[in-house]
């Protein structure tokens, strides 16, 4: 299992590659299916659309809730595909890490000129 750093590290590499082959203009649904085909090529376990139970005065709640990806168990990727990253998808990704128990999180905007402007990593 790689280390938080270098975990995210190879994500951000593989969602580089995506950029740069796709680039911006595209839907997320289509990042998402690219990323994870380039993590797979790299050997790196995801899954896709994971549901997220809402814990809520002791009950789990099944909110409809869905994480993007989830990265060998440790990482969140939220995609986006907007013009402009705003406060509220910070926040967003926030609520999942804390809700899920993970302490890592990537926010990654592909609508952009340079993918590295469109990345944000949150940690708990």
């Amino acid at each position: 299992m790689l280390l938080e750093e270098q975990l995210t590290g190879e994500i951000l590499g593989a969602a580089i590659e995506v950029h740069r082959v796709l680039g911006p203009g595209l839907l997320e649904s289509a990042y998402e299916e690219c990323l994870c085909h380039e993590l797979e090529m790299r050997g790196i376990a995801y899954r896709r659309q994971v549901e997220l139970a809402i814990a809520y005065k002791g009950l789990l709640l099944s909110c409809g809730y869905r994480l993007d990806v989830v990265v060998e168990d440790q990482v969140i990727l939220e995609l986006k595909a907007v013009e402009k990253l705003v406060p509220i998808h910070d926040a967003q990704l926030l609520t999942y890490l804390r809700l899920s128990g993970k302490r890592v999180g990537l926010l990654i905007n592909f609508n952009v000129e340079l993918l590295k402007n469109g990345i944000v990593r949150k940690v708990l």
